[in-house]
């Protein structure tokens, strides 16, 4: 028997109306000292506006694609979320099957495979959405399939599916190809050969291996060798780190244990990462370790090992960071970029935590996901914070960079570290 699961209704404040609310205490204005790619600022080049991001790993395909007109996370958005859209199918297209399944398998558009099972063999499928092997079987007319599709919000106003249609991400007759295409979806329950192609029977890889093993991990030595050479270099006024942190990153200890926190100097919620660039311009004469750079996150790596094994303990009763969490809570239930997607849409156990996207098991929020950072991607031999993956995670979500040290980030990352309390880091980790 095929049931079909529709989605849980979650009752979540919009990210939206907790950010408003926790703006009461006011936000500063805050100018990016990070490096040029994390910045992200907006450029005219070959007559096209860009946006100037890295130029490596995953984000390079991105590279000429500018999402202005969608929401980010900045806290002085004044793009709405998109409205809902009640479209009328197409009368003059005829859906073609062919078509519809190339579109359904398109990277470049989604794919719709990250998120839902289908009766072919097609590596790798999620389980984030409804398992659509026998969607057919439902019986729903042509025209509310294609609803769905152009935007799920109308039949169900608690779906984080993409308002496909209203975004643009799908054209009207690209979705009737899509209709045509699970109209096929029907038939004997699917046996098959690998049982790694059905997320619901994959193997879930243990990980890899023992992250703070420096022969396991390079991140180690990385860390250790970058943080040992930026220690001695002077600043303009010839001071230098060592000049008032002797001993080096190693003698640091306990001191990651208590970030982010609200750094009063500079009237904002900081992480590590956030109060290097500017502590050494302020101390040594220049930005020496401006962040997203690679001796800013390097240095920060090392600086965290000294605290690995002991717990988080973070001070949240001061009314600043009371604050700086509500707002960072907002940002993760907020829904921005061409997708309309939030944080939370992936990472709660209601929505796709636990859940397959594709290939990538999606953590959930109370795992937690911060202790670990900065971590060693395997798959691009970098050392990245959690701000390059926060910059990572938007661009498939079509919106366009936020600085990665601005406030927006840093209250987004300390909400994510209000579930690491009490428990060890392990820094740097270790994923691809």
């Amino acid at each position: 028997m095929h049931q079909w699961t529709s989605w849980r209704s979650v009752a979540i404040a919009t990210g939206a109306a907790l950010i408003v609310a926790a703006c009461a205490t006011a936000v500063p204005e805050w100018t990016s000292q990070a490096i040029k790619e994390s910045a992200a600022p907006l450029e005219m080049k070959d007559g096209k506006q860009v946006q100037i991001r890295y130029n490596e790993g995953p984000y390079s395909p991105f590279a000429a694609i500018d999402w202005s007109k969608y929401r980010t996370y900045a806290y002085n958005e004044t793009i709405p979320q998109p409205p809902v859209v009640k479209a009328a199918m197409p009368k003059d297209v005829k859906g073609d099957v062919e078509k519809g399944k190339k579109l359904f398998q398109n990277r470049n558009k989604a794919p719709c495979t990250g998120c839902h099972v289908v009766r072919e063999d097609i590596w790798p499928m999620g389980n984030v959405g409804p398992n659509l092997s026998h969607f057919a079987e439902k019986k729903f007319k042509d025209e509310f399939v294609y609803q769905m599709i152009y935007d799920m919000r109308s039949v169900n106003e608690d779906s984080h599916m993409p308002p496909w249609g209203t975004s643009g991400a799908f054209t009207p007759e690209e979705i009737v190809h899509l209709v045509a295409y699970l109209q096929t979806q029907k038939g004997p329950d699917v046996k098959r050969k690998d049982p790694n192609i059905d997320p619901s029977t994959r193997y879930v890889s243990e990980g890899f291996g023992d992250n703070l093993d420096p022969t396991n991990n390079p991140a180690i030595a990385m860390a250790e060798s970058a943080a040992a050479k930026v220690w001695k270099k002077a600043g303009p006024n010839g001071k230098t780190c060592e000049s008032c942190h002797a001993g080096g990153p190693a003698k640091m200890i306990g001191v990651a244990t208590k970030w982010p926190l609200f750094a009063k100097t500079y009237n904002r919620t900081m992480a590590i990462e956030d109060f290097l660039g500017p502590h050494s311009k302020d101390t040594m004469g220049a930005n020496l370790l401006p962040a997203q750079g690679t001796d800013n996150i390097l240095t920060a790596t090392a600086i965290k090992m000294a605290s690995n094994g002991m717990n988080q303990n973070i001070d949240m009763s001061s009314p600043e960071m009371k604050a700086a969490l509500e707002r960072g809570k907002g940002s993760f239930y907020n829904r921005v970029g061409q997708r309309n997607h939030a944080c939370a849409d992936c990472h709660t156990p209601e929505r796709g935590g636990g859940h397959f996207l594709g290939g990538r098991l999606l953590p959930q929020v109370s795992m937690p996901m911060n202790l670990h950072f900065p971590t060693y991607r395997t798959n691009f031999a970098k050392v990245w914070d959690i701000r390059k993956r926060f910059q990572w995670c938007t661009l498939p979500l079509g919106m366009n960079f936020i600085p990665g040290d601005s406030i927006e980030y840093a209250e987004l990352e300390l909400y994510l570290a209000s579930f690491g309390q009490g428990k060890p880091l392990r820094v740097p980790g270790l994923g691809h």
